[in-house]
């Protein structure tokens, strides 16, 4: 498998390190039953059959954190953006959606 870095280039997968399921989320301090929240984010994943977004970090190259898009059955990679990026948008979506609710 090959992973595109926006940096980079085309690179061959052992130049990273596969972090993750992406779209895991730390759960808040204050939340209503902390010590179960923080066992399932410690512990319960999904393992979903499909496309699904995934962490790595380019170890052997210019140390990003890269969202990569992944289809679990085939190993396609749709698409491979910079986690900062996917951040700043997730932010933006939030401030936005919170604007419109106030």
């Amino acid at each position: 498998m090959r992973i595109a870095c926006p940096h980079c280039g085309d690179r061959g997968l052992d130049e990273f390190v596969f972090l993750g399921d992406a779209r895991v989320t730390r759960p808040m301090a204050d939340a209503a039953e902390p010590a179960d929240a923080f066992h399932a984010y410690g512990y319960l994943r999904m393992n979903p059959a499909g496309p699904t977004d995934e962490l790595w970090f380019h170890a052997a190259g210019c140390h990003a954190w890269l969202v990569v898009t992944r289809d679990t059955r085939t190993h396609v990679i749709a698409s491979v953006r910079l986690a900062r990026d996917v951040a700043l948008e997730l932010r933006a979506v939030a401030s936005t959606t919170e604007d419109a609710s106030a």
